[in-house]
């Protein structure tokens, strides 16, 4: 695996760009290894994927929410660009859910108002994204359910109830704890596990 600076790339791209210029540009981009590529704030931006312990994580929340699926939905944590262009985002959430029949076409992009639940894992370089500018995004598109959790912080939030003026519930809870993910889930998720695990160099008996 190549080593990235956790620090995201901004793409010379200008803000006066149109969305469907960009959304060209990004089709026409070679990320390089290790990374990925989204549109945020009128500009492609591209940051290093997720530390390994994070992929725990992402199974486990589609492990624990797959039973409670709305009807002909599915899961997952494989890299989809979902668009808003309400909003003139694109986001590649690293968990979406979504009705099966948002992906029966040949587009590159997936519709991001077909969103049933998103989940973002935060690193130091989207962190601030994650927590403003997708929060914002998401409610517009009426994803019925967001949730961060906060990896630097090590607590869990959720955002539901969207309106035109945003999330109208938040509310988190401390890794270790169960957290529950309203409708259309209705389920208790639980984040034990969720927390960086400890250097075996810092470990009792390690050199």
């Amino acid at each position: 695996m190549t080593l990235m600076a956790e620090r995201p790339v901004i793409s010379g791209t200008e803000p006066s760009g149109s969305f469907e210029e960009l959304l060209t540009l990004l089709d026409e981009l070679h990320v390089p290894d290790g990374y990925r590529a989204e549109i945020i704030r009128g500009s492609i931006v591209v940051s290093p994927w997720s530390k390994a312990y994070y992929l725990d994580v992402l199974e486990a929340v589609c492990d624990q929410l797959r039973p409670y699926l709305p009807e002909g939905h599915r899961i997952s944590a494989n890299p989809f660009l979902y668009v808003f262009p309400g909003t003139e985002r694109a986001y590649g959430p690293d968990i979406h859910a979504a009705h099966r029949r948002a992906s029966r076409n040949t587009s590159n992009y997936l519709d991001g108002e077909a969103l049933s639940f998103v989940a973002e894992l935060t690193s130091t370089s989207t962190r601030e994204d994650d927590l403003t500018d997708k929060v914002d995004v998401y409610a517009a598109a009426g994803v019925p359910v967001y949730l961060v959790l906060d990896m630097q912080k090590e607590q869990a939030i959720v955002y539901s109830s969207p309106s035109a003026g945003g999330y109208e519930v938040r509310f988190s809870k401390p890794f270790g704890a169960k957290i529950y993910i309203p409708d259309p889930f209705g389920y208790a998720l639980d984040t034990s596990g969720f927390q960086a695990p400890e250097e075996e160099a810092g470990k009792p008996g390690k050199a």
